[in-house]
């Protein structure tokens, strides 16, 4: 059996994916009334609708249900990975974890991978990450991930239990690299939304897209990872996606702000807290990221669209 951590959108979706490549999947809510209405309806109304759980799927509040489950993906919340972790490590301990969050802890500057390294030491964690939206894994359309783990024999492992018809999974040795690379793209994504939304075009776009993936590599390898990585799936990948979709929920909450309009605050916009967390981390190692700082601040209602976009143009000309 295979426990998914997180009944949202995507957690859901994963579930589905494996159960109809003919593995036993556990899935864990949180909320208890939200695991009894998934059990009666045998859908997930409320995160992911118009789509039936397979007989392969059992639904629980309950993780000791899936004290069978080898392998546990934590498909929560960034900002709530931490508190997860900390109520549930003990029952946790001896299987394989696999985060399929994408951020950077706010008050820790940890992404997944460091999350579960310290909070549940002795695992090796790894991440499944990279371009996909709930919605296409769900409806059975072909999607391509990275598995990243250090330990080469899990990884290998996990790459065979976590492939299914429809997804196609690549495997990594690069954990820090994966989770950077999906990480810091929902920054840019919000920056990207923000130009299409205050009607700066398609080639501002471009621009953006390019100078936001220097902007990660920058990052990515100053803190130790490789730049294949993030020329992959979990990088350059995801920030195509991210960027060029309104099924992005970065690159929408971007739009408005571009527009000038207000956003749901009940969605979850894992980039709004990563760009913050950003700004810091490279602040402290003396890493140039003109772009997050901006999204950083326009989260933050600091400055404005045309501000921004002044700041950003006025800087000084330098080389690719």
């Amino acid at each position: 059996m295979i426990a998914v951590m997180g009944a949202g959108a995507f957690g859901t979706a994963l579930a589905l994916a494996l159960a109809r490549g003919g593995q036993s999947v556990g899935l864990w809510a949180r909320d208890a009334d939200h695991a009894a209405a998934m059990v009666a309806s045998r859908s997930n109304d409320r995160r992911l609708p118009g789509v039936e759980l397979p007989e392969g799927v059992t639904v629980s509040a309950k993780l000791e249900d899936f004290a069978d489950a080898k392998t546990v993906l934590l498909a929560m919340p960034m900002q709530q990975m931490a508190g997860a972790l900390g109520a549930h490590c003990a029952s946790l301990s001896g299987r394989a974890l696999v985060a399929c969050s994408k951020g950077i802890d706010l008050a820790t500057l940890e992404g997944p991978t460091g999350l579960i390294a310290r909070t549940c030491p002795g695992l090796a964690p790894a991440i499944l990450t990279g371009p996909s939206f709930a919605a296409d894994i769900a409806r059975g359309l072909p999607t391509a991930l990275t598995l990243a783990c250090a330990d080469a024999a899990l990884g290998a492992r996990l790459q065979g239990e976590l492939s299914a018809p429809t997804l196609r999974i690549y495997l990594s040795a690069d954990p820090l690299g994966a989770e950077l690379g999906g990480a810091l793209k929902n920054v840019i994504a919000i920056a990207a939304g923000v130009v299409i939304g205050a009607g700066l075009g398609e080639s501002a776009r471009a621009a953006l897209v390019t100078r936001g993936f220097a902007e990660m590599s920058r990052l990515a390898l100053a803190l130790g990872a490789r730049a294949e990585t993030l020329a992959g799936l979990s990088g350059l990948g995801d920030l195509v996606l991210t960027c060029t979709s309104a099924q992005s929920r970065n690159f929408r909450l971007g739009q408005a702000l571009g527009r000038g309009e207000g956003f749901d605050p009940a969605v979850t916009v894992e980039g709004v807290a990563t760009a913050a967390a950003v700004s810091k981390l490279a602040a402290q190692r003396g890493v140039e990221m003109p772009l997050a700082d901006m999204v950083t601040a326009l989260c933050q209602h600091k400055i404005t669209v045309a501000e921004a976009a002044e700041a950003l143009l006025s800087r000084p000309l330098k080389k690719e």
